[in-house]
């Protein structure tokens, strides 16, 4: 028998929508391609959009969009720009709520936080905010491009601990060559950020250096 092939949400018998079926099941009742398609809106020719959202989840899995750049979520068929950045956004802010809900303990946890910036082909700076229990409260790219004091002063690291009355922060930043072995620069910023956190009252509790299939924590090496 052939499947009626319906291209938007609105064409679906009731019982089929994702949208109802969210408003009588709730968020957890629906299959990740469900809520997927929530995002999508509509499919293109041929496919309808639970079996585009369907095609998307099988071949690039969700922890897979979560980590890819937007300009690669975008190419993907069926997608485009204005819904690549609906995705993104969407997987951006359940990312931050499970991160908030659990304190930030190892530098694994710090690097799948970054791993957004783990493939980026630009150095970013990025400071994880956490309160007195290491839960992570606010997360801020201060500063893209080559890392240096210049570009990355004590002022535009600590103003955002002070807003958001952060207890300590966590340091990171991505090395597009592959290494994440700090060089003199990162451990020179690193112990003047150090140095500035103790005069505030502000904890350093570490610099998580990340790469595409690795990282390093400047604690464990007795950077810090």
């Amino acid at each position: 028998m052939n499947t009626v092939n319906y291209l938007t949400l609105k064409d679906m018998p009731r019982g089929k929508k994702p949208r109802e079926r969210l408003k009588e099941k709730g968020p957890g009742g629906l299959k990740d391609k469900e809520l997927l398609a929530l995002l999508l809106g509509s499919g293109y020719r041929g496919k309808n959009v639970l079996q585009v959202a369907g095609r998307i989840i099988s071949e690039y899995s969700l922890k897979g969009l979560a980590a890819m750049p937007l300009d690669r979520i975008r190419k993907i068929k069926g997608i485009g720009l204005a819904r690549a950045c609906s995705i993104k956004a969407a997987l951006e802010l359940g990312q931050r709520l499970s991160y908030e809900e659990e304190p930030v303990l190892s530098p694994k946890h710090v690097a799948d936080i970054v791993v957004d910036i783990s493939r980026s082909k630009k150095e970013n700076f990025v400071v994880l905010y956490l309160d007195v229990r290491n839960q992570l409260i606010h997360r801020e790219v201060v500063s893209t491009g080559t890392l240096n004091a210049n570009l990355v002063h004590p002022r535009e690291v600590f103003q955002p601990a002070i807003v958001k009355c952060g207890a300590a922060i966590i340091l990171t930043h991505n090395h597009p060559s592959g290494d994440p072995t700090p060089s003199d620069a990162d451990i020179s910023l690193t112990k003047r950020l150090v140095k500035a956190g103790r005069i505030m009252g502000i904890e350093v509790l570490d610099h998580v250096i990340v790469a595409r299939k690795n990282f390093l924590s400047m604690k464990d090496k007795g950077l810090i």
